[in-house]
């Protein structure tokens, strides 16, 4: 019999899977079918796709797990069982993390303007820049997955030593040795983090020296560079806050161990990080016009009025 506080989780894991089920799988089904008709994709576009896409599995991933705590935590407990998720989750993880970062990046070469060398020179080649930060995440995600051996090679020592019935000092300063690594592992989110922050205000001083030059001719603010600014900003702005909830969330549930009431600390963990990708796909519909628009039309076709007409879109 499920408890008051397992059916509000379960109730909000299942509301917010389904969400992001329905978000993520019309960006994959609006771009992919887009890719589909005319055989080409904008490299934003293609970012966008995996993206969603990567989020679906993630959501899958979280949801199992979040099922596994309410009706089964002896199951999620089994080691085989928790190196699959944890190897899942760590390489979605780490790769939808940084497909974020990588069109924040683009995002910020393409629209920012800056008179600097050396950001000239990554602007000009804008392209390849992003390409190799995508091979560099690809990599760079495998590369955390497998760094989960190590600690699942402690933790199975932990286990053994604890099966003996002795609990000596020595097992209780490896089990917070392992404990400890498990928190450090969140540090692999750092970089991006920091990248994306840097995109945001490289952005954010980009609009303040543009904006100080239309004000200077006497043109306009409401220019179509100012606005692909701020719409930039926005997006690059919600991901880096949702990011931060997400990366708040991953070093809680990573602390648990030094935490009262640990189920329930697993539990909020949970449901912020099942947030992530549902607020992420929600973001890339209304920070892009295309899908923004199909979006519209389709509500609309829903509700039986005539299709909307197509407008100039934004493509950062």
């Amino acid at each position: 019999m499920l408890g008051f506080v397992e059916g509000v989780f379960l109730l909000l894991c299942v509301a917010e899977f389904i969400l992001g089920l329905l978000g993520n799988g019309f960006i994959g089904l609006v771009n992919g079918s887009s890719w589909f008709k005319s055989k080409r994709i904008s490299l934003s576009d293609f970012i966008i796709t995996n993206l969603a896409l990567l989020s679906i599995v993630l959501l899958w991933v979280l949801f199992t797990d979040s099922v596994l705590i309410v009706f089964s935590s002896k199951l999620r407990d089994l080691n085989i069982v928790m190196k699959v998720i944890d190897i899942f989750w760590t390489f979605t993880n780490h790769l939808n993390i940084w497909l974020s970062t990588c069109l924040g990046v683009l995002y910020c070469l393409k629209i920012a303007t800056f008179s600097h060398s050396t950001f000239l020179w990554l602007k000009w080649r804008v392209s390849k820049v992003v390409v190799w930060m995508l091979l560099a995440s690809f990599l760079i995600s495998c590369v955390a997955a497998i760094s989960l051996f190590n600690e699942f090679k402690m933790y199975s020592i932990i286990r053994r030593l604890e099966g003996t019935g002795n609990v000596t000092e020595h097992v209780r300063n490896k089990r917070n040795e392992y404990f400890l690594m498990h928190v450090l592992g969140t540090l692999w989110n750092l970089p991006p983090l920091i990248v994306s922050l840097a995109a945001y205000l490289l952005l954010l001083l980009s609009l303040g020296k543009h904006t100080r030059q239309m004000q200077q001719s006497d043109t306009s603010s409401r220019d179509a560079s100012t606005e692909a600014h701020r719409r930039a900003i926005k997006i690059i702005l919600s991901f880096f806050f949702f990011f931060l909830f997400y990366f708040l969330a991953i070093l809680i549930l990573s602390s648990n161990h030094f935490l009262p009431n640990s189920k329930m600390t697993i539990m909020i963990s949970e449901i912020i990080m099942m947030f992530y990708p549902v607020g992420h796909s929600f973001i890339l519909i209304l920070g892009n016009n295309k899908l923004k628009e199909t979006f519209v039309e389709m509500l609309w076709c829903e509700s039986g009025h005539l299709k909307l007409g197509s407008k100039g879109r934004f493509s950062p």
